[in-house]
This record gives C-alpha cells, structure tokens and sequence, in this order.
C-alpha cells in the first residue's frame, strides 16, 4: 500500500439545511447517492432532525454517519426542545453521543438571553468538562440597518473574543461580517475545531451559501492550508440550493461543492502524502474505513466513499451564481446521477426504494425498514 492510500484523508460532510426545502431524510439520500462521508443535522422544527431513533435508522440503512450535530439556534428554532437554551445544547450533545458524531456546533447567545449570555463561557466550560463532544462555537456577525451596526449577539458574534475553546469557522458569515477567513484560522489556531464550508460575496450583507467558488471568500486557500496543517475536524457543506430551478441542478450544485472540496484538499493530501496514486470521487483503493474518537478528530483510510458510476444529466442552471464552465457543469452534473450501493437480502430494488414497510419518514421516493 501507497504512502497516499494510508494517509488520513479529511472527511467531507454535508448538511442537512443544504437540501432545503426538502427533509432530512433526503439528506441522507443525498450524502449517500453523491459519496459525501456523512452528514452534520441541523435540528430544526422537522421532526426527524429532532428524533435520534430515526436519525440511527437513516444513518444506518444508507451507511452515512452522523458526524455533528447543529444545535437549534436559529431564530426559526427558538421553540425546538424547549425555550431553554441550556437545555438545548445538553440535548444535542446526548443526541451526538448517541449517534457517535464529534461535535455539537452552537451559535453564540442573542442579546435578549440576557442570562444565557452571562454565562455562556462559564457554562460551556462546565458542560465540556463532562463529555467528549466539543460543543463548536460558530462565526456570526453582525447586522446593519441605515448606516449603523447592530449586534444581534452576547456576548459578541465572534468566538475569536470569546474564552471558548473550540470554534466553527463559517466562510458565509465571513464575507457577511467582512472578516478575513484565513486570518480567523491563523488566530484561531488549535481552537478550529469545525468548518462549514460555503461562499458568499458580502453584498448587500446577505448570508448567502453559496456553492464554494461562486463568490468572494478564499474557500481554495482556506482547505489547502487545513490540509497542510494539524486541522483534523470536518468541512460540512452548508449551502442553500432552494433557488435550484429542478433536482438535477440542486443535485448538480451539491456534486460541484463535494468535487471543490476534495479537490482542494487533496491538493494538499498529494503534497503532504508523498508519492503514490492520485485520489478521485470513487472508491478506488477499496471501501472507506472511518477512524474517529469522540473528540471530534476524524480519520479515513482506504476508499474514497461513495461509487462512482457514471452516468449522464441534464445540465440546469445553478442558484445565485454566474454562469459556469461548461466542462465543469458536465462534470458535476455526472457525479450528481451517481448513487450508492445497498447491497444484501432487504436492499433496495433496482430503482432504489427499499422491499419494506413505508415509513412517512423515508426520502421522497424510497421506504425504510420497519424500527428493530
């Protein structure tokens, strides 16, 4: 075995968000069908992201791990387990423990959690002290309204100010708060525990998503250097494809994200490595093995995930983006239409829906089995 077959590789994961409108277990369908190495769920008033039985079941029939958990945060979410924000996160964490994920990623305190913010620090310490789930405080910013700024957050937006120990770097909400993402990651330092990985212009001081390369932000740079340093966290892809004019071009754009990732890090990977074959999107050098502790860092060696059979799509155009290479289009449209084997008695038929019980819960299209 190469040098390069053996060396760690740096697992990529998508969110749950970046298929919305559609549910979480068409995430799941998703990962799997395009080789992402798992998933980050973000818990949201969909009732399966909330369900930890359920999420077992999806993770386990599509053999996609749940590697973090997005603690419910967001305004939209204030109501998702209860109105204690405390609570909220020693939920996720019981959640991420039980499915085996490395990190629970929570956003720093609205200013209106008067003593949620007091002691968000203090209390994350605490709670750390009493698991091996790092509990990632992302990047936000701030808002403008008639020319002044406003901060939405306490004890600020950003964890560079703040005495927590890990940090999500989000590259939407740098080009948002205009902050130079490589500088965060230099200071940031052994506190980078998480990334999410997506573009933005800063225009208009819209949180955009964007598929990475589509706006402003160093997302290249940003992967090469992890790759070349001590960074051993995943790169979740959080982008919003609810502007996709059809599945295919969500489906296109997600393929996009995945290719531009691993790519970049593997540019690093080939560097650092040494000599030995180059990697690809398909699982040349046999299945993937997932080699992890509960502290977050993640290891593969072997394959490179999902199959990579070939096969062509219609080109559509892509959401909030300028128009792309035609190659390159071709190219992730292919690995959109790919699709990962189930193999074994009660797989899923030839068209992917699985001989069992309909489940309400399953992806649009395809049934799970009945709960064991």
């Amino acid at each position: 075995m190469s040098t390069a077959d053996s060396a760690p590789r740096h697992l990529v994961a998508l969110s749950t968000a970046s298929v919305y409108p559609d549910r979480t277990p068409d995430a799941f369908e998703v990962a799997a069908r395009l080789g992402y190495d798992g998933v980050e769920v973000m818990v949201t008033p969909d009732a399966v992201s909330q369900d930890v039985d359920v999420l077992r079941r999806l993770s386990e029939y599509h053999a996609v791990p749940v590697l973090a958990v997005h603690a419910p945060c967001l305004l939209i979410t204030q109501r998702v387990w209860g109105r204690d924000p405390w609570g909220k996160l020693l939920r996720a964490k019981d959640v991420a423990e039980q499915l085996g994920a490395g990190v629970v990623v929570a956003h720093p305190p609205f200013r209106w959690q008067r003593d949620y913010a007091r002691d968000f620090t203090t209390g994350l310490a605490r709670m750390q002290d009493e698991t091996d789930v790092r509990f990632a405080v992302e990047n936000m910013f701030p808002l403008r309204a008639g020319g002044a700024e406003v901060a939405p957050y306490a004890p600020t937006w950003n964890p560079l100010d703040m005495d927590c120990p890990h940090v999500t770097l989000d590259l939407s909400h740098t080009a948002v708060s205009g902050s130079d993402a490589l500088a965060m990651a230099d200071e940031l330092g052994d506190r980078l525990a998480h990334v999410h990985l997506a573009d933005g212009t800063g225009l208009a001081y819209r949180d955009e998503h964007l598929v990475p390369g589509r706006g402003t932000q160093p997302c290249a740079p940003l992967l090469r250097r992890l790759a070349a340093g001590s960074y051993r966290g995943v790169v979740v892809l959080e982008v919003k494809t609810f502007r996709a004019p059809t599945q295919e071009a969500r489906l296109a754009d997600l393929a996009e994200a995945l290719k531009f990732a691993r790519d970049n890090l593997a540019a690093s990977d080939a560097v650092t490595a040494g000599p030995g074959p180059a990697r690809t999107n398909g699982t040349q050098g046999g299945p993937a093995h997932f080699i992890g502790s509960r502290d977050g860092s993640v290891q593969v060696t072997g394959g490179q995930g999902g199959p990579a059979q070939d096969s062509p799509a219609q080109d559509s155009p892509a959401q909030d983006s300028p128009a792309q290479d035609s190659s390159a289009r071709e190219d992730s449209s292919a690995q959109a239409t790919t699709r990962r084997d189930h193999p074994g008695p009660g797989g899923p038929a030839a068209n992917g829906t699985i001989p069992a019980g309909q489940d309400p819960v399953a992806p649009r299209g395809s049934v799970l089995p009945a709960a064991t």
